[in-house]
């Protein structure tokens, strides 16, 4: 049987995106985005915001755009795979984490002004009408 491993999500960034360049001109970027979960304490009636936080990675040209175009705040759309690296931190211990490699990008909402599509993708965003998905500027968690 087949597997698969895909992540779509909306969220706002964390951080500026962090570039490292490499011999041969590869580069990579890396960035946070938050994801927003609404809802209400069925017992307390208190609205609740949970936030989610995905280390985010892009390789190559894409990296050099999102370096260019965005900023700390910014809305985007990032599809992707999950991978989890592991490592020896400098006192032998072993550390994990687990990483967004985006393959698409698209930006919504930047302060640089840039287009809002960086790579092609066959499908447009459509911004659904679920409350739990709803993102506003008071929702960012920074």
């Amino acid at each position: 049987m087949a597997t698969l491993n895909k992540v779509m999500l909306i969220g706002h960034l964390g951080d500026e995106v962090k570039m490292h360049y490499f011999e041969g001109g590869n580069s990579i970027g890396r960035f946070p985005i938050a994801t927003n979960e609404h809802y209400t304490n069925k017992s307390t009636g208190e609205k609740v915001t949970t936030t989610e936080w995905h280390n985010i990675v892009v390789r190559n040209r894409l990296a050099e755009v999102c370096e260019k175009y965005l900023s700390k705040g910014d809305l985007v759309y990032v599809e992707g795979r999950i991978k989890t690296r592991q490592w020896q931190d400098d006192g032998g211990n072993k550390r994990y984490t687990t990483e967004i490699q985006a393959t698409d990008l698209q930006f919504i909402n930047t302060k640089k002004g840039a287009s809002s599509k960086t790579t092609p993708s066959p499908k447009p965003i459509e911004p659904t009408n679920d409350s739990s998905q709803k993102i506003e500027d008071d929702d960012l968690p920074f």
